[in-house]
């Protein structure tokens, strides 16, 4: 009888080593109190392997079919338990509405919060100020981004600079054909006054270098006399003849 359960392990333990085989219950008794201290002692150096590679929580516990307990837990058994039956109730009843905004908000400002901080220490760290607190690779940063952002402000303002210097170059160039404009316009206007008619100087009247007396004759040779339409007078009076007092 025992030769006869150690080949069927033995026969067992080849077929593991050489691939998969059929899971299922086994029906020898012998065989699956064998097959169970292997690999319970394979499973409990799993969990021990996984808490310590992985930092993780672990708990472990085994029945046997004769009732025996095996466990291993790398805090405590009944702690992770506590822990297993509050996760449970949490997802059986989760938070409400409210508190689940709540949460989120609370999560949200203390997020800002410790944004708002780290740019407040930025501001600090830029202006010079509360260094202490930085190491040497963190100074070494800093100044790498001070000198980056100094020539880019510099870049900047020589860009600045030179747009300003070809603005008034071209206002320059506006100004000066300006100038020349009124000059030609002031030139053109002088030429325009010194050809002009007449010229009243000391109230006497010059046309084109004809005097007054010039311009009365030529007044009286167009306009015929007024009195050139009457009757000779003086003709009329010569053919009438002397009147004799008696």
């Amino acid at each position: 009888m025992e030769g006869g359960a150690s080949n069927e392990v033995a026969e067992s333990s080849k077929k593991i080593g050489r691939g998969k085989i059929e899971i299922k219950r086994i029906e020898n008794t012998t065989n699956r109190q064998v097959t169970f201290c292997k690999r319970r002692n394979g499973l409990l150096k799993k969990a021990y392997e996984l808490s310590v590679l992985c930092d993780a929580e672990v708990a472990l516990v085994i029945f046997s079919t004769r009732g025996r307990l095996y466990e291993y837990a790398n805090n405590s058994v009944r702690g992770t338990i506590e822990r297993y039956k509050k996760a449970c109730s949490d997802a059986v009843n989760p938070p409400s509405v409210t508190e689940a905004n709540t949460q989120y908000y609370q999560q949200e400002s203390s997020k800002l919060r410790r944004q708002i901080r780290d740019i407040q220490n930025l501001n600090r760290h830029i202006l010079g100020e509360s260094l202490g607190s930085l190491n040497f690779k963190e100074l070494k940063n800093l100044e790498s981004r001070l000198e980056k952002g100094i020539s880019r402000v510099r870049s900047k303002k020589h860009e600045m600079l030179v747009a300003e210097i070809e603005y008034m170059q071209k206002r320059e160039i506006e100004l000066q054909n300006d100038n020349m404009y009124l000059r030609s316009k002031i030139t053109e206007r002088a030429g325009i006054q010194q050809q002009e008619p007449s010229v009243i100087h000391q109230g006497t009247v010059y046309e084109s270098g004809v005097s007054s007396s010039h311009q009365s004759e030529q007044y009286n040779r167009n306009y015929i006399p007024v009195n050139l339409l009457e009757p000779n007078q003086n003709a009329s009076n010569q053919d009438q003849p002397p009147l004799q007092l008696v």
